[in-house]
């Protein structure tokens, strides 16, 4: 996150001695994804981060590969995916390649008494379904539909519901995830032709400084491992931090759409992207306003890139027969468009309700075992309209 922010006790020079009341020295880590090249943030501890008591034997959460090539138009119903109560076990990965991890998970219960740790990537959990809050070092978050949780790599956190009803699209991403450079000026600042800015974020809050000392349970996920570690302290001691790395959320109604005279390209709705891969937010907007526009998106090739569409809500008016929850992967290589009828039922309408999430991955995505569980069948047929379908099988 490029935004600089100072929250509660730190000396006024770094790396300098900070001392509580008793005397004692406050414990300063250092917190960031990229070495010491990268953002971080500067974090003061009551204890060491370091006290650790013991831990257990690890144990797999590596997603089982089903197809490791595609090329096959396919589409899948996230909403057909059970409930569970374990939030890491709730987990599903769906598509994976060397920069990202995709899926989808429905728990009904967060994490009370345990903490969480990604020692592999950079989350991004985008609440389809249900409210709650996400709890780290720096604060806490409230977050609701709509909203994508971004939390970096290596965040110690916590996560609880108010409902036992949660749907979240999850990524994992390898590399940081980021807002586009090009929505910022050379100072940093989001640019007045930014579809977002500054005032849409949501930031930790209500920093709470946990003095506790006790038996800590963090399970850390590193290579697809979860290892069960029990430190000395509450992983939550920070009294203050300084620094540009730290969880925030945005809503994807924050999102304000550029729309133009005629249809505009997907990259107008990009919203993050990592190494490899952009993300995208489809929301309600206007439509082309050219008298002879037709808004519906025209055929398209994915050559460099797999396209996987996630749809949250609304009117789907490129798809037919598509459900909350459900998956479209189109892969690199084919070209795709919208289907039977779309085309022409889009020209004259003068807006579009339609939400959904979109992941262009640039390297092609393997499938996974839960991937197959809940596939579509057959929905490479579906660009075939009726009367063509009668033709080819009078044939």
């Amino acid at each position: 996150m490029p935004l600089y922010r100072q929250v509660g006790l730190i000396p006024p020079k770094r790396h300098t001695v900070f001392r509580k009341k008793d005397g004692t020295l406050y414990h300063e880590e250092l917190f960031g994804t990229e070495g010491f090249s990268g953002i971080s943030s500067l974090v003061y501890h009551l204890y060491p981060p370091t006290l650790v008591k013991s831990k257990s034997d690890p144990y797999s959460v590596r997603p089982e590969i089903a197809i490791e090539d595609n090329l096959q138009a396919r589409s899948y119903l996230g909403y057909q995916l059970n409930p569970e109560n374990d939030y890491i076990k709730s987990r599903k990965v769906l598509f994976v390649n060397d920069d990202l991890q995709i899926g989808v998970a429905a728990p009904t219960m967060g994490l009370k008494d345990e903490f969480y740790k990604n020692a592999d990537a950079d989350e991004m959990l985008f609440i389809h379904e249900g409210t709650g809050v996400l709890k780290t070092m720096y604060g806490s978050i409230d977050f609701e539909y709509g909203d994508y949780l971004i939390i970096p790599r290596g965040t110690i956190y916590q996560i609880s519901f108010d409902t036992t009803s949660n749907r979240i699209l999850f990524i994992e991403s390898f590399s940081p995830i980021e807002t586009p450079p090009r929505y910022r000026n050379q100072y940093g600042q989001f640019m007045e032709n930014s579809p977002f800015c500054e005032r849409d974020f949501k930031f930790p809050v209500n920093l709470e400084t946990h003095d506790e000392v006790g038996d800590f349970h963090v399970n850390i996920k590193k290579r697809g491992l979860i290892y069960p570690y029990i430190y000395e302290t509450h992983p939550f001691d920070v009294v203050g931090y300084d620094g540009c790395c730290y969880p925030y959320a945005m809503s994807i109604f924050n999102f304000e759409p550029i729309t133009g005279r005629i249809h505009m390209p997907p990259p107008i709705h990009q919203h993050f992207q990592g190494n490899n891969f952009v993300v995208c937010s489809f929301v309600p907007r206007l439509y082309d306003y050219h008298p002879n526009a037709i808004p519906a998106p025209y055929h398209h090739s994915n050559i460099d890139s797999d396209e996987l569409l996630y749809y949250v809500d609304g009117d789907f008016m490129s798809r037919n027969n598509i459900n909350k929850g459900q998956i479209t992967l189109h892969p690199g290589g084919i070209p795709h468009g919208p289907h039977p009828g779309a085309i022409e039922r889009s020209i004259g309408k003068k807006e579009t309700n339609e939400l959904a999430v979109m992941i262009d991955p640039f390297k092609p995505v393997k499938l996974t075992t839960e991937a197959t569980k809940l596939e579509v069948n057959d929905y490479y047929h579906s660009w075939i309209s009726k009367s063509l379908e009668t033709k080819l099988t009078t044939v």
